[in-house]
Order: structure tokens, then C-alpha cells, then sequence
């Protein structure tokens, strides 16, 4: 019997007792400095120009009030993804990242990278400092991913198995460097490289999945995917359920709290409503991003 998604923040609970889960792994959360956090939240109120559409920040909270929230989910280890808008910026988003790991016991100490000089130095003492989940933004970076000047930072990390969440489809609006051909160069030259595809590469579902089903480190997250707000601007393509359901195994869940413009609980009851089976839940809700993340059993 396929157990129902949730209908509300309130019933998450029940729904992850009803799939035998001990709680939720959760990839594609952001913390990040209050200033800077205050800037991302006014630009998401400005979404009606930017992206033709409202987007309301459903958990506009102080920072410890959203830890709390998302405990109260049953989210077991939090990342705090950050990511630089421009040169000079990522080495202090990684000394503040080192900080909130410190300081927020059930943190999963994150970093990030930018094509500039100092990239592989900065990335290797991110690594030796403890950093275990990395965060690009190819569209808000305006970078290409296959700048030759990441070669050492991507060495890094592949051979440390650092995943990556990479937002990188074109989704909610095209960038310069958006789209599968650069990723796909940069997987032809790191071919062990644990990308972690944020938002599942919309709307370039299909382009990306081809990547999965090419590299057996690359997965899949899957913020926002098959949610009401996102249908109507990157539905999902007919057979594409069918793809995620041969993944099931490189396929995570993430979410982009808190910036959501929908309750928590939505993301989980869009895919529920797939319909790909329990157990199919069960490997993206906790399995897959326990493996990923060395998370210990419950």
C-alpha cells in the first residue's frame, strides 16, 4: 500500500513513520550570513520582475527559529549552502561556513568555489578543515563551469568524493553558462566528480539525466521538481517519472529551504504524487543522501 504524502508541515511526521524512516536527509538547504541573507530575501520579493512571477519566502525566520522549523521535520544533518556572486568572495563564505559548523552541532560543514587564482588553495584548506558538501551557482555566479581555472579545485574534490550541488539548468531563467554542454565537459575531464545536479537541471530534465546515466558519481537532487510553482514554468516532460524511477538510487532529496514559496511538506507530497512507490521515497528521503553524505543508520 502506497502510504499518501503529507498534506501539511504538521503531517510530516506521520508520513515519514508511515514510510519506516527515521527522518529526512535534506541536500539543498541555505544558511547563510544575515546580510547577506536579508539581500537574497529582498531580491525574491523583487521575483515579479525578475522571473514574471510572486515568490513569498515561506520561512522568513531568524536563524535559529529555522533550524528549529526544520528539525521539527525531521531533517537530521543541516548543510548551510552558500555561494559567491563574484571573485573575492568565496574563501569568507567558507570561513563563515567553518563557523556555523561549529557552532550548530547537527551541521553538515559546507563550502563553495569560484573560478578565480586561489581556487584549488582555498578549496584544499576547506577540505583539510573539515568540509563535506560544496555548493556552485552557475546563473547568480555568471561563471562557466568549465573555466579551465577550476581544473584544480575539481581535482580536489573528485578525488576527495566532496559532493556538489551544482545549479546549473536554466531554471527560473537562463544564464550565459546555463545548460548540460559545459557540466558535460567538465564530467568528460573529472569523470569521478560527485556533482549533485540541484533542481534536477530543469527545465533541461532529460540533458542531465543523460549525465546520471553516464557517470556513476553524478546524482540528481530534487529542489522543487514537480511542485505546483515550478509546473508552470518547467513541467516536467512526458516519460520523465519513468527515468526518475530507473535512477531511484542517484536521485536526492533537496528542497531550497528556506526559500520557498510553498510549505515544506509540498515538496514531499509532489513526490509522493508521482507515484514511483515507497520504496522509492524511502531511497530519496533518506537512503541516498545518507550514502552521499556518510550520514550513520539511525
Amino acid at each position: 500500500m502506497t502510504v499518501r504524502g503529507p498534506a501539511g508541515d504538521a503531517q510530516i511526521a506521520d508520513y515519514l513513520a508511515g514510510l519506516g524512516l527515521p527522518g529526512l536527509v535534506d541536500i539543498h538547504v541555505h544558511f547563510l550570513p544575515e546580510p547577506m541573507l536579508r539581500k537574497v530575501w529582498a531580491y525574491f520579493d523583487g521575483a515579479q520582475e525578475h522571473y514574471g512571477t510572486a515568490w513569498p519566502i515561506t520561512y522568513r525566520f531568524d536563524e535559529q527559529t529555522r533550524l528549529a522549523v526544520l528539525r521539527g521535520f525531521g531533517v537530521r544533518a543541516i548543510p548551510a549552502l552558500t555561494y559567491p556572486h563574484k571573485a573575492g568572495m568565496a574563501r569568507w563564505l567558507n570561513e563563515w561556513n567553518a563557523d556555523f559548523a561549529r557552532r550548530v552541532p547537527d551541521a553538515i560543514h559546507c563550502a563553495t568555489l569560484y573560478p578565480e587564482p586561489d581556487v584549488g588553495a582555498y578549496v584544499a584548506d576547506a577540505l583539510d578543515a573539515g568540509a563535506r558538501l560544496f555548493k556552485m551557482h552557475v546563473q547568480v555566479g555568471r561563471y562557466a563551469p568549465d573555466d579551465e581555472m577550476l581544473d584544480p579545485a575539481w581535482s580536489l574534490l573528485s578525488q576527495a568524493g566532496a559532493p556538489i550541488v551544482i545549479h546549473a539548468g536554466s531554471a527560473p531563467i537562463a544564464g550565459e553558462f546555463t545548460g548540460s554542454q559545459r557540466i558535460a565537459r567538465v564530467l568528460a575531464r573529472h569523470p569521478r566528480l560527485t556533482l549533485v545536479i540541484a533542481h534536477a537541471g530543469m527545465p533541461e530534465y532529460h540533458e542531465f539525466a543523460d549525465l546520471v546515466e553516464q557517470y556513476e558519481h553524478v546524482h540528481l537532487d530534487t529542489t522543487m521538481v514537480a511542485t505546483d510553482f515550478t509546473e508552470r514554468f518547467a513541467p516536467l516532460p512526458r516519460g520523465y517519472a519513468g527515468r526518475l524511477r530507473e535512477l531511484q538510487r542517484r536521485v536526492v532529496l533537496g528542497s531550497d529551504y528556506p526559500n520557498i514559496p510553498y510549505p515544506y511538506a509540498h515538496q514531499l507530497a509532489a513526490l509522493a504524487r508521482l507515484d514511483l512507490g515507497d520504496d522509492w521515497m524511502r531511497d530519496v528521503l533518506w537512503r541516498n543522501g545518507s550514502r552521499l553524505l556518510g550520514i550513520e543508520p539511525a
